[in-house]
């Protein structure tokens, strides 16, 4: 039997860390732009738009992140397209947070005074210009902490992709106990590197939530 040592085991991790990170990137920025392209629809008051962006929220934050995946890799591959677990992982989880941030964003344009929107339409301002020059700059402000503690949330459900046989670190760590019979050190690590992962930014989240809030 191959002798594993503690440096050899936290070599692999290391490898399959990056692609936990490259999938959270991913899942961010995709999701994110989607997100963006939800909420505009949502808050203009479109007919039948915020009816469909409400139950596109729903959906998502109302069923488990594991059966999303479940669905989307197996939906695929049901409607013809050859897809990989890497795909199938970036398509889920880019729904998933985008249903999140959306929401998020649309309770941070929600928190803006209506007296913005009033003096912005005032002066005359169409419902783009209202946004970009004025509601947003405001959003954005109050929506950088939970976004940014939301992205904790993407890092950590990354896990579940292993289930449909995406390597990250929680499938690496898997495979790694079945061949070195140390579960515990192995897990243990997984641990860590993940912890590694989301403290920081937990931390960072918290700062710019004390940052943010307003001073008495």
């Amino acid at each position: 039997m191959v002798e594993f040592t503690f440096w050899d085991i936290a070599y692999q991790l290391l490898l399959a860390l990056r692609w936990t990170v490259i999938l959270s990137i991913i899942a961010f920025v995709c999701g994110g732009l989607l997100a963006l392209a939800l909420l505009v629809p949502r808050l203009s008051k479109l007919p039948g738009a915020v009816r469909a962006v409400s139950v596109y929220v729903q959906v998502f934050q109302g069923t488990p992140l594991l059966m999303q995946i479940f669905l989307t890799y197996f939906g695929l591959a049901l409607m013809g397209f050859d897809t990989s677990p890497m795909v199938a992982a970036c398509v889920c989880l880019t729904l998933y947070s985008a249903a999140y941030l959306c929401d998020i964003w649309r309770g941070c344009v929600e928190s803006v005074p209506k007296g913005q929107w009033e003096a912005s339409s005032s002066l005359a301002m169409s419902f783009a210009e209202q946004l970009r020059h004025v509601i947003l700059p405001q959003a954005m402000r109050l929506g950088i902490a939970p976004t940014a503690g939301f992205m904790v949330q993407i890092i950590k459900g990354t896990a579940l992709t292993s289930v449909i046989g995406f390597i990250e670190i929680t499938k690496a760590g898997q495979l790694i106990a079945n061949a070195t019979f140390e579960p515990f050190m192995v897990y243990g690590c997984v641990a860590a590197l993940y912890f590694a992962l989301c403290f920081p930014l937990s931390l960072w989240s918290q700062r710019l939530e004390r940052r943010m809030r307003p001073q008495r």
